[in-house]
């Protein structure tokens, strides 16, 4: 069987192919089809075309995105929308011309509704408004689940979507000023454990709760989502015109997040917490209860996960770090 990974640098796209590459070493018949953004534009119709014309493959995983925190999505809204329906737009839509029958696209809790009942199920997409920060972005990943909707509508293929929480790990952005929370404040923390420095102040009261995921699990999640009979899958999706989210379950507070960090780091000043700082949603925790039945669950705790990352992030230099 063939495999294109699209998006195989990405952290999730990385975890997954490090998980079909340890297949392949065992004797599973795989072959993987990898590209970087030098070697193949996905936002070039043309380029995708042949490609998915020339190498043929049975399977697309559909990782690559353009991504960022609030303040990468806040200064370039534009792009954020553009690159990412094109990318969506060239590899299905060129995948179907191809005759890939089975594809798997990667999308974000950013989908649902700023003020969505929590925990969010899949039935709260397009119950109301996005959150305006990052609503290009979430915009794209909508077309993203529609589009495999609707090529599986029209023409009977098997496209699939899978919807994210925030996810960490090796393979991070722990960019000091593109990041987000998790890695950002493992930066900070170690930072501030090697100065000797007194106090950490950390954005908010610290009251909000937010759910994070291993992308380890999530690269599992992913190859157990797209490996389901299709039967089993048209079931617990609806005829196939549907997706399904993917976390842990299990949300902690802003808090026990930035306590935890300085444990794993181990930073042993004072945490301070800016309560004139912004706190964002007060909760948003992913509905995982589809997966559930579906036969899988998260299973890497989140500080064994941090202590991954941590020692992870200790291993690289830092033009490593800052380029990604």
């Amino acid at each position: 069987m063939k495999i294109y990974i699209a998006g195989h640098r990405g952290m999730v796209g990385g975890a997954i192919l490090r998980r079909l590459q340890a297949r392949q070493a065992s004797g599973e018949d795989i072959e993987l089809l990898t590209r970087t953004s030098a070697e193949l534009d996905l936002t070039d119709q043309n380029a995708v075309r042949e490609f998915m014309m020339t190498e043929q493959p049975d399977q697309v995983i559909l990782a690559a995105a353009k991504v960022g925190g609030i303040v990468a999505n806040n200064t370039y809204p534009a792009q954020f929308i553009y690159e990412n329906l094109m990318m969506e737009c060239n590899v299905i839509h060129q995948a179907f011309e191809a005759g890939v029958t089975r594809l798997l696209q990667l999308g974000s809790s950013c989908i649902y509704p700023r003020d969505a009942e929590q925990p969010m199920a899949e039935s709260a997409l397009l119950t109301g408004p996005l959150e305006p920060t990052n609503e290009p972005y979430a915009i794209a990943k909508i077309a993203g689940i529609k589009l495999c909707e609707s090529y599986n509508r029209q023409y009977g293929t098997d496209y699939r979507s899978v919807m994210p929480t925030n996810l960490y790990g090796p393979g991070d952005n722990f960019h000091p000023e593109n990041s987000h929370v998790l890695p950002a404040l493992i930066r900070r923390f170690h930072a501030a454990a090697q100065d000797g420095t007194a106090q950490v102040t950390v954005w908010g009261s610290g009251k909000p709760m937010r759910e994070f995921l291993h992308v380890d699990d999530m690269a599992e999640a992913s190859l157990f989502v797209m490996g389901l009979d299709v039967g089993t899958y048209q079931r617990e999706t609806e005829l196939m015109l549907s997706h399904i989210n993917v976390g842990s379950g299990v949300d902690v507070t802003i808090r026990e997040l930035a306590e935890t960090v300085a444990r794993v780091t181990g930073f042993k000043g004072e945490l301070v917490f800016d309560a004139t700082k912004p706190d964002g949603a007060p909760r948003k925790l992913m509905d995982v209860s589809r997966l559930a039945r579906l036969g899988w669950e998260a299973g890497i705790s989140l500080e064994d996960g941090i202590r991954e990352t941590y020692a992870w992030f200790l291993k690289q230099d830092e033009k490593t770090l800052r380029a990604k």
